[in-house]
């Protein structure tokens, strides 16, 4: 019989699902200080994390901890496979949009630095950052910052089920916010997951439900992460060639692959990419159920009817 709990963090909820009701305390124990590592090592908005460090030695070779190498990793190799439209340099764009501390601290119309908010530009590119992954090196050029919120909680959901599984030897669901990732035995039918606008009442109010076996599964939107800024709504999601949120187009993005990094990677993407997002992730065969604005569907590359299980996708 399957177990679930789930607590705050990084800004949003995570939830850890596992076959073993008996083992559901010590899973909890090692998402929380996964997810703890995560935040002190990569959050733009602790001024002791050691990706502000890194922001703060520009220009400088830096020798960076495993996880943080891990992370800039995973983020560079988003970057490139999606030719950009998934960038971790729109770290200074987003926060000209307002987002430059804790989502549960926004104010309700941010209305501070209007000039900057008022004159986007596009992101540096992420060829500009110099990364060695051998040496754990990384260069950051001056006025380059780093945001890795398109990948971060993705990568922390595929490194702590694989880690709560390997340790506990049980099937185990990591999901953080919509961001949902398996490993080890799968629950009897498949592991259910039900698909909304808010990961919030996806529950009570699922639009779909599909099961997956393996991999991992996002959705990225513009419903959630919303507020004002000088009076104009914004959200988290940046297009990369603009500094801006990119033309409204979707809602939402859901999308399956074998991992839950490739999953949300594809899924911001689609966002960022608007009415081109379908014929994208059809060349890449993804599975992907993309939401309007009207709230009309369009499912892409053999993604199921409800209850119909998807194979994992290389």
């Amino acid at each position: 019989m399957t177990a679930r709990a789930s607590f705050p963090a990084l800004g949003t909820t995570a939830e850890v699902v596992v076959t073993d009701q008996e083992k559901l305390g010590d899973a909890t124990k090692l998402l929380r200080a996964e997810l703890d590592a995560l935040d002190r090592t990569c959050s733009r908005f602790r001024p002791d994390s050691e990706i502000s460090l890194l922001h703060r030695q520009t220009g400088h070779a830096v020798r960076v901890s495993p996880l943080l190498a891990d992370a800039i990793g995973v983020a560079l190799r988003a970057a490139r496979l999606t030719g950009g439209l998934v960038d971790p340099t729109v770290g200074t764009a987003i926060r000209a949009l307002g987002y430059d501390r804790d989502f549960a601290a926004l104010p309700a119309d941010n209305r501070a630095d209007i000039g900057a908010a008022a004159s986007p530009a596009p992101a540096p590119g992420w060829h500009r950052v110099l990364f060695d992954p051998a040496s754990a090196t990384v260069v950051l050029p001056r006025r380059v910052h780093l945001d890795l919120g398109a990948t971060a909680k993705a990568f922390a959901a595929d490194r702590a089920s694989r880690l709560i599984a390997r340790q506990l030897g049980c099937g185990v669901l990591v999901n953080l916010g919509g961001d949902v990732a398996v490993a080890g035995t799968t629950a009897a039918g498949g592991w259910r997951i039900a698909v909304g606008d808010d990961h919030r009442t996806a529950v009570e109010q699922a639009q779909t439900t599909v099961a997956v076996r393996g991999g991992g599964l996002a959705t990225s939107g513009t419903i959630r992460r919303r507020w004002l800024r000088a009076g104009r709504p914004v959200h988290h999601i940046v297009d990369p060639r603009t500094g801006r949120n990119p033309v409204p187009y979707w809602r939402t993005a859901t999308v399956t692959a074998l991992s839950c990094v490739d999953a949300n990677t594809a899924s911001t993407a689609a966002v960022v990419l608007g009415e081109g997002a379908a014929a994208w992730l059809a060349a890449r065969r993804l599975p992907a159920r993309l939401v309007a604005l009207d709230g009309s569907v369009t499912t892409v590359a053999g993604w199921p009817a409800d209850d119909v299980v998807l194979p994992e996708v290389a």
